[in-house]
């Protein structure tokens, strides 16, 4: 089996991205299980992962093509969450979705995928951040 962790934000098109990677991944109805990650940075209110549209589209996208999943949750800083659930999960992949930010953007607000990226010890598929 091959774990892939979808960290997912929450623009529905970039997670729909995301997991029609994955679903593009060999015999990924058969031997791909993917763990859809949400880190709240901030979740006073105690929501759900599953309360996140995104996260719900990406796993209807998912389990429509086959794909077993399961949802992960968590607060944080999003780089350093998603880094230390895929080393805690030991998964296979981690699957990020990029958007366009100008050099002034990236170096003002930072690239969570850049940070992957940059600090992962296993590989990271990037997809394009789907229709906004």
């Amino acid at each position: 089996m091959y774990h892939v962790l979808l960290a997912l934000d929450e623009t529905e098109a970039r997670a729909v991205a995301q997991a029609n990677a994955v679903i593009s991944l060999p015999e990924s109805a058969s031997k791909v299980k993917a763990g859809l990650l949400h880190s709240f940075t901030d979740n006073p209110s105690g929501a759900s992962a599953l309360q996140i549209a995104s996260v719900r589209r990406a796993q209807e996208t998912l389990e429509a093509a086959g794909v077993e999943t399961h949802i992960v949750e968590a607060s944080g800083n999003p780089a350093d969450v998603i880094l230390d659930i895929a080393a805690e999960q030991d998964v296979d992949c981690v699957c990020v979705g990029g958007r366009r930010r100008s050099p002034a953007g990236k170096a003002l607000f930072g690239s969570v995928a850049q940070s992957v990226i940059l600090n992962a010890d296993r590989p990271v598929l990037v997809t394009g951040g789907g229709e906004v």
